[in-house]
């Protein structure tokens, strides 16, 4: 599974959102509302970084792939494309971090 991507998830995601909420954990958040999808988002962050702080190796992947997970599906909540993502990524990796922290002040 190494050759895995966030774009196959994004995929995943976008096919559960079709599915039922009795079957789709994702369906589920997603009728939910964008406020539960945000609370998870923020709660897997924090399991993120505690794991980051006093974890295992194994509980940051398994943590990084949850917040990862719940990332997309507040993405896809809000109608943002992955896409869009990367291209304010390489927008900002164009200049320095300082640089394009300081832009947007």
């Amino acid at each position: 599974m190494a050759n895995f991507t966030l774009a196959d998830l994004e995929k995943i995601i976008a096919s559960r959102a079709l599915e039922s909420a009795e079957k789709s954990y994702t369906r589920k958040l997603l009728d939910a509302g964008i406020e539960k999808s945000a609370k998870k988002l923020g709660e897997e962050a924090t399991e993120t970084v505690i794991a980051a702080t006093i974890g295992t190796k194994e509980q940051v992947v398994a943590e990084s792939a949850d917040l990862l997970y719940h990332l997309l599906v507040v993405m896809k909540a809000r109608g943002v494309d992955l896409r869009e993502v990367y291209e304010e990524l390489a927008k900002r990796t164009a200049q320095s971090g300082i640089e394009e922290k300081a832009s947007r002040k």
